[in-house]
């Protein structure tokens, strides 16, 4: 993400939190440009700390989503907008025609856009946090502390009382603020939720196009790695007729391959991530057949245990 992101805006400054020491040590040593290391303690408050052991990784990561801005809001004067993006995102073109989209907006997030075939996910979120800008003016402020606190009271991988994760509480911001901006650039926030509704090309200078206009960024939500150049791409449950485009994916298989061929100058055995391919298939059979009341119950028995 990072590396495709400079690519095409070499001016971003990035902020990275580090979920661990291994992943800070990792990134000290490739030192890329323009990117800034925030370690967990940093943003940690008591708040924070408070409710860390009554959540799970993932559940504690998107705790963290509005934390991590409102820490960098208030390090670092500076800054008057800040963007937050999901680690799984990759950048086909520059961001400058989102931005433009959105304006003087103090707030702009993405819907998921899911396809007819999954439109029962909307109960978990109309909009998706991989893409959230916010500015440093009263509404969008007063939206990330709001946000911010609810997480902290709140966010669990489960759906509940009309809560899901960080992701659900953003379903009223267009009804709580006016300066907000729902992006709808057909070349932002593909991904396997949403792809069969785009027609993946490239024009005839190379650039690839997302019906017609700039594709920017695909959203590569359960992409994993099996082994050194072998992928599983996603769960069936996200297929009606047809595979995603291979114009998105070969790209970022490559771009992840040169990422982890860097990694290994550094650390020869680097394999986190890595999936077992034996486990990796039950966990695609679930994601397809079993329904999503009976997996919220295994969730809730997965966390009290």
């Amino acid at each position: 993400m990072i590396h495709s992101l400079l690519a095409h805006n070499p001016n971003t400054m990035i902020y990275v939190l580090c979920m661990d020491n291994h992943c800070l040590s990792l990134l000290k040593s490739l030192d890329l440009k323009n990117v800034h290391l925030i370690d967990l303690q940093s943003i940690e408050t008591e708040e924070l700390l408070e409710v860390k052991d009554q959540r799970t990784k993932a559940e504690y990561c998107w705790t963290l989503s509005p934390s991590l801005m409102s820490y960098l809001f208030n390090t670092y004067p500076e800054i008057d907008q800040l963007t937050y993006l999901d680690a799984d995102l990759f950048f086909y073109n520059d961001v400058s025609e989102i931005f433009s989209e959105i304006g003087d907006s103090q707030i702009a997030i993405i819907e998921h856009r899911f396809s007819k075939h999954l439109i029962r996910l909307e109960k978990f979120g109309l909009f998706c946090v991989e893409w959230v800008s916010i500015c440093r003016k009263p509404q969008g402020l007063a939206c990330l502390e709001r946000w911010r606190d609810q997480c902290i009271a709140w966010c669990k991988s489960i759906l509940e009382d009309d809560k899901f994760g960080d992701q659900k509480y953003l379903d009223e911001w267009p009804l709580r603020y006016d300066s907000i901006c729902i992006i709808e650039h057909h070349g932002a926030g593909l991904a396997p939720w949403n792809f069969d509704q785009y027609r993946i090309s490239k024009s005839p200078s190379g650039e690839l196009l997302s019906n017609g206009v700039k594709c920017i960024f695909y959203h590569f939500h359960q992409f994993q790695i099996i082994d050194v150049g072998e992928f599983d791409w996603i769960s069936k449950k996200y297929i009606n007729q047809s595979m995603p485009s291979h114009l998105l994916y070969r790209p970022y298989e490559s771009a992840f391959m040169a990422s982890l061929n860097q990694i290994r100058l550094i650390e020869s055995n680097f394999s986190a991530g890595f999936q077992d391919r034996k486990r990796l298939k039950l966990r695609r059979l679930v994601q397809r057949f079993v329904p999503d009341v009976i997996k919220s119950k295994l969730k809730r028995f997965a966390f009290a245990s």
